[in-house]
């Protein structure tokens, strides 16, 4: 039985032999070498070609965030994140996921239960065996895609009309990941069913709607909303503080037409009540110098709302998707994230320092606003009901795990089947399993017709949104790139009607 070869990086030889130990319990997995530091792990990689990486987040001389970076431009291959529970260990590894990082696990420590530390070896595993059945999926799709790639004849002509060149880069796309469009020539996917390593498995969806014609490029970010005359963004709450004057390219590429946004300040991550921000951009609003202020919107003053389901490669994606929509979008969007308690937190202090719209982190009771985006928090159901002012709020519960996670995404969609004065929007991006896709299919038979999946191309893992496309329940199976852009048009179309 072939084996694959996984290299351990961990400051601490402790936690190398306990992390070791729980990955050699799987047969299909070798532990081929270990690491005390990044610097040492990229030393070692070009020697030993692991197929796979574990990797602390917070080590001495060089961490975990800055091997991944030079890892996935030099050496791309599955890494997984072993996290600590401290503020600073899950920002760290919001921003490894947005790198490439394949997902991560939280870290046990020399405290931990011996049940505690069974239950991480069990999430190890099932992620390390996703990660490979990601990355075989992604390698036959590359092959089958340079199969039947046209090839130029020896005069160099080029092809004949009507067949169309990937188009070029609009500019330098990011470091190179698993499940990312960089990752391979042309990019591929990384998606895979949760489980089981089977051929059938691992076999492209027969008869589901793809997007075989067409090769992503180079991901440019769409225009956002609401700029002034000399192209400056809108201001947000006047707690943020300047901002880095660059980031890190976003998502993945594709070929539409916009341009990308100019790089805006970055502010320390921070996470304020939807009520706060609405009254600073009150406050704010004439000041000079600060670009044109978005328009506040009374709460439940709007007709749409977007509900996105996601998992593996789910931050990465969300950030992809939220950048892509503007400031004054008018709609709340509401996000199921599969991720423990206080990470989500993290993630919405990350995506709200790097996009327009106001990202947070849900409450209970929480009035929605459109412009807003609101992430539920890990450890609790969320639910969209109605509000006793006449808008939607926020409801959250504590009920049993629904498809094995809290939240869950099929709860949020649940929630959504009563609100039909409301013009609902229903996507699930990458993720394990099939979290969402039935009551996807409950809400596209009781007439939403506004369901989006992302396409097998730009997936990390191509399990959920497969599941809702296998119960024709997607209207739109799109590239990561294009889903932004999608559902800023079918708001403002419904919106026009």
């Amino acid at each position: 039985m072939m084996s694959y070869r996984v290299m351990v990086v961990d400051d601490s030889a402790f936690m190398r032999k306990i992390i070791s130990d729980l990955i050699e319990q799987d047969e299909a997995f070798q532990v081929s070498a270990t690491a005390k530091n990044g610097r040492e792990a990229i030393e070692q990689i070009a020697q030993v070609q692991p197929d796979l990486v574990t990797m602390d987040v917070e080590m001495p001389e060089m961490n975990g965030l800055d091997a991944l970076k030079v890892i996935m431009k030099e050496h791309p291959l599955p890494v997984i994140m072993l996290s600590g529970i401290n503020e600073q260990g899950m920002r760290e590894t919001i921003m490894a996921l947005e790198l490439g990082a394949f997902d991560f696990i939280r870290k046990p420590s020399a405290t931990t239960s011996e049940h505690d530390i069974l239950q991480v070896g069990r999430e190890l595993r099932e992620q390390m065996r996703a990660a490979m059945q990601a990355k075989e999926r992604r390698d036959a799709w590359t092959a089958a895609q340079l199969r039947s790639a046209p090839v130029l004849p020896a005069s160099g002509k080029p092809p004949q009309a009507g067949v169309a060149a990937p188009k070029p880069p609009a500019r330098k796309p990011a470091a190179p990941s698993p499940g990312s469009a960089a990752a391979a020539s042309p990019a591929p996917p990384a998606g895979s069913a949760p489980t089981g390593g089977t051929a059938a498995a691992r076999a492209p969806l027969a008869g589901s709607p793809r997007l075989t014609t067409r090769l992503p490029a180079a991901n440019p970010a769409a225009p956002s909303g609401g700029r002034d005359g000399q192209g400056r963004r809108p201001a947000k709450a006047p707690a943020e503080r300047a901002r880095p004057a660059a980031r890190p390219a976003s998502g993945l590429s594709g070929g539409t037409a916009h341009a990308a946004p100019p790089a805006k300040p970055a502010s320390p991550p921070r996470q304020a009540p939807a009520a706060e921000v609405a009254a600073a951009r009150e406050k704010t609003s004439g000041h000079a110098g600060r670009g044109r202020p978005r328009s506040v919107r009374p709460a439940g003053e709007f007709t749409d709302l977007v509900a996105i389901g996601t998992s593996t490669g789910g931050p990465k994606a969300l950030k992809a998707v939220l950048e892509k929509i503007p400031g004054d979008f008018p709609a709340p969007i509401v996000i199921v994230q599969h991720m423990p308690p206080n990470f989500t937190k993290s993630l919405a202090q990350r995506l709200n320092s790097l996009c327009e719209l106001n990202v947070v982190e849900a409450e209970q009771g929480q009035e929605l606003q459109s412009g807003t985006a609101y992430i539920a928090p890990g450890g609790f159901h969320m639910n969209v009901v109605p509000s006793p002012t006449g808008g939607y709020r926020v409801h959250l519960t504590t009920d049993k795990p629904c498809n094995g996670h809290r939240p869950s995404v099929d709860v949020l969609y649940e929630s959504l089947l009563p609100l039909q004065a409301l013009k609902r929007h229903v996507v699930l991006l990458t993720g394990m399993g099939s979290d969402g896709a039935k009551v996807m299919k409950r809400l596209y038979d009781a007439g939403v017709t506004s369901t989006i999946a992302e396409s097998e191309e730009t997936c990390v893992v191509f399990g959920m949104p497969r599941s809702a496309i296998e119960l024709k329940c997607v209207s739109h199976v799109l590239p990561l790139y294009e889903i932004g852009p999608k559902l800023v048009q079918e708001v403002a179309k419904k919106a026009s009607l």
